[in-house]
């Protein structure tokens, strides 16, 4: 077993790419390219840290040989984060690289294909792909997929493939070693096995401890596993991943500190949603005992009319206030006051 630095810190990553063999191994497996050569291009390096999440970005210019042998120079704009992010954030990024004009081909008429990588510490919702690859396809009006004049310098130049690394998705993709063989699915899973992160040493995740007799006889895994042991133990290297866990940890905490706030703000509203349907249902039933009042009032109001009219009916025929009381089931004294009215 050999101890390395774990490069899911974004220090580590640099420190990783920066080793031009390194770079070209790893992008030659995740675009399945014969890369040629590889420069990370100057100044395009970016570790984006705001109070939300930490994005670091890396360019590189490469020379890849087609399968024809004829050799394409292209862009990869590759970002890697931790947490989970805003689509916004990488959306920004490409932006701008599509108006970065050192981005142009020789004569200025075209820009340099561009392929986007994004390696990623989390999930992408149900996708169960540990690599997943969007390319862009041509079509004509009736979905028919067209070829012909294909590629084409100014299609290239506006549309972009996209490679998604899930890296929680790459446990355990390497196989083991039997009989003095290693058996893995392919070349991406040897490389991509570097990021495992299974291979953890407990609570540290920091460093992972790798099987390197797993890599014997693959030059170029062997002289990645010795960068990343050469990173494990340099000082400078070290306390940069202390920082960057720290801030990491700090966004963590407060986001487990959001999360139980909206869970308790979500709770809140159900209850006062409850609430709100309860009172509403009291306020119906108010309003409804006050429509039959109301409807009682007027029975009332129309009996008592009926009662005067009765009386005054029976006044004016001559009958006695005795006769009429008696008459009517009602108090001589209600009468009295119902022909004074």
């Amino acid at each position: 077993m050999i101890t390395v630095a774990n490069p899911i810190y974004d220090v580590v990553f640099k420190y990783l790419m920066e080793d031009k063999r390194i770079a070209r191994t790893i992008l030659s497996a995740l675009l399945k390219e014969d890369i040629l050569e590889v420069e990370m291009r100057p100044h395009e390096y970016v570790n984006d840290k705001r109070d939300s999440v930490s994005v670091l970005r890396i360019d590189f210019g490469a020379r890849v040989r087609k399968p024809n042998g004829s050799e394409q120079l292209i862009l990869i704009e590759l970002q890697k984060t931790w947490l989970e992010t805003e689509t916004l954030r990488f959306r920004q990024y490409l932006g701008v690289q599509y108006d970065n004009p050192d981005n142009m081909l020789v004569g200025g008429e075209h820009a340099l294909p561009m392929v986007a990588v994004y390696l990623l510490g989390h999930r992408v919702g149900d996708i169960d792909e540990p690599v997943l690859y969007v390319k862009h396809k041509a079509y004509n009006y009736d979905e028919q997929l067209v070829t012909k004049g294909l590629p084409n310098a100014f299609v290239d130049s506006l549309t972009h493939d996209s490679i998604i690394v899930q890296i929680p998705l790459l446990r355990g993709r390497l196989g083991n070693k039997t009989d003095g063989r290693t058996y893995g699915k392919d070349r991406l899973d040897r490389v991509l096995s570097i990021f495992d992160q299974s291979n953890g040493e407990g609570r540290n995740k920091r460093v992972l401890n790798i099987d390197d007799s797993l890599y014997h006889g693959d030059a170029d895994m062997e002289h990645i596993l010795q960068r990343l042991a050469m990173a494990a133990g340099d000082s400078k290297v070290r306390q940069d991943m202390n920082i960057e866990e720290e801030f990491i940890s700090a966004i963590e905490r407060r986001d487990t500190e959001i999360l139980h706030r909206d869970q308790v703000l979500a709770e809140q509203r159900v209850l006062l949603t409850e609430q709100k349907e309860l009172l509403d249902e009291q306020k119906s039933q108010l309003d409804e005992q006050k429509n039959q009042l109301d409807e009682q009032k007027n029975q009332l109001d129309e009996q008592k009319n009926q009662l005067q009219l009765l009386i005054k009916m029976l006044v004016q025929s001559g009958k006695t206030i005795d006769y009429i009381a008696e008459s009517l089931h009602v108090d001589k004294h209600v009468v009295e006051a119902i022909i004074k009215l």
